[in-house]
């Protein structure tokens, strides 16, 4: 953890699990920790009233501090803690909920009045005007006028499948895999979808110009930057080719930029740069970087297509939150945002190289592994014959929790084999042991030793 005053427990725990600290043991004073770790007692205290709701510590009045548990526990609460590559919101432990606070309790006093009215279907303006000035910072420049606010970038992706496109074609092209969303939302309305490969390297350009030519492609859904659930990123130079080939055969770009603000790589640009045409549509969603409660995203669109998306919008919610637009427009002027994205920025590196580390150094040689330079995910491909929902049912056991990548596939182009790893909120010290454990299991599975019966623990 960054934070002081979890650096301060973790002190704290470890000293309880050598047995340096042990049950009814009095802990130094705030004054003489708040010397030790140069930070305010005010940081002590937090870390203290932390440490009392995990049930470690109680105090006790006018005298000070003490231990609770004995260390044996403290060590068993640790090793049967739970391991989270599943989730895929934001890190907990990141999200800036007494910063959004403050701006939630403005926006009530300078938005009072739209809270009980019905606001403007695109957005506010002044919220717009906000984002047309962030998103700059990621070399999209574009007008208010182009800009709409959606309730999420799922949201925008069921209602650009719906509804009708200026070249008047109907049928959708995906990555495989892709954001498992959007293929339930091509089923659901009943849409024919082609699939295109995306590896390490990238897609075939040959292949993608030979669907677009073809196959009467409206849209093609891309995920540039950290893919989900691979992890992977296209080069400038294959996102400027793509664009040139959906301008020459009529066809519009969907780019999902989710995690574009964490790009550490300062010259990598959204496809949106590459297109003067309007041939790309960009979306951005604030439910990863910050709060997935806020369900707020933004889509750009080019002017002829403005109006029919309001339209289709209009029928699914009449307005975004006006209290979540009131607060987004004052946590991004008042530069709270850009401390914020600096700091899970430096977060998201930091636990994706301990994940690859992990990996390199615990998984058989016939596994191999996506290597994204940040982001949330990261793809694990196991060997041949082990199926990813059999890890599943395993690791469950254990504790450990793993997504199957099934799902983000068309049927036609399903692998079985696929494990997603996400980052976001496994807690950094169980990252290389959740790992060690996946390793285990593949050699279980691997070895064909019980594998419907016996537990990977077993094998330690």
């Amino acid at each position: 953890m960054d934070t002081k005053y979890n650096q301060i427990m973790d002190v704290i725990k470890g000293q309880v699990i050598s047995g340096q600290l042990g049950a009814g043991n009095k802990l130094p004073s705030i004054r003489q920790l708040s010397e030790r770790f140069s930070c305010s007692k005010n940081t002590i205290i937090r870390a203290f009233n932390e440490l009392e709701k995990e049930h470690l510590i109680y105090s006790v009045p006018k005298s000070g501090y003490y231990v609770v548990n004995e260390s044996q526990s403290t060590k068993s609460d640790i090793m049967n803690k739970k391991i989270d590559f599943l989730s895929a919101g934001p890190d907990k432990e990141a999200m800036p909920y007494l910063d959004f606070q403050h701006c939630l309790n403005q926006a009530i006093d300078m938005y009072k009045d739209e809270l009980f009215n019905y606001s403007d279907q695109q957005g506010f303006y002044s919220l717009r005007l906000q984002l047309v000035k962030h998103l700059q910072d990621l070399q999209v420049f574009t007008v208010p006028e182009r800009l709409s606010i959606v309730s999420g970038s799922q949201q925008a992706l069921n209602l650009l499948v719906s509804m009708p496109f200026p070249n008047g074609k109907d049928n959708i092209l995906l990555e495989q895999p892709t954001y498992f969303g959007l293929i339930d939302s091509v089923q659901l309305h009943n849409k024919t979808a082609f699939g295109i490969d995306r590896t390490r390297d990238g897609i075939d350009l040959n292949r993608l110009e030979f669907i677009f030519r073809n196959n009467q492609i409206k849209f093609f859904y891309t995920v540039p930057r950290f893919h989900n659930p691979l992890g992977y990123s296209y080069t400038n130079e294959q996102k400027k080719r793509i664009v040139e080939l959906a301008q020459k055969y009529d066809v519009y770009i969907v780019e999902d930029d989710y995690l574009g603000s964490l790009d550490p790589n300062p010259k990598s640009d959204p496809m949106f740069a590459y297109d003067p045409s309007g041939r790309v549509i960009y979306m951005k969603s604030f439910s990863k970087i910050m709060l997935p409660g806020l369900r707020l995203g933004v889509a750009i669109l080019p002017h002829l297509m403005v109006s029919t998306f309001l339209r289709y919008k209009f029928s699914a919610d009449f307005n975004s939150s006006a209290l979540s637009q009131g607060a987004l427009e004052i946590y991004l002027k008042n530069g709270m945002f850009n401390a914020h994205i600096k700091k899970i920025k430096e977060r998201y590196q930091r636990k994706m190289q301990l994940l690859q580390d992990a990996c390199e150094r615990y998984l058989p040689s016939d596994t191999s592994y996506s290597k994204p330079t940040s982001g949330f995910y990261l793809t694990v491909f196991l060997p041949e014959l082990i199926k990813a929902k059999q890890m599943v049912h395993l690791l469950l056991q254990e504790n450990i929790f793993v997504d199957d990548s099934t799902r983000m596939f068309l049927p036609e182009y399903r692998k079985e084999n696929m494990l997603r790893l996400s980052v976001s909120q496994v807690e950094e010290n169980l990252i290389t042991q959740g790992v060690e454990q996946i390793a285990r299991c593949i050699t279980l599975i691997h070895e064909k030793k019980g594998v419907y019966f016996q537990s990977p623990s077993s094998l330690i």
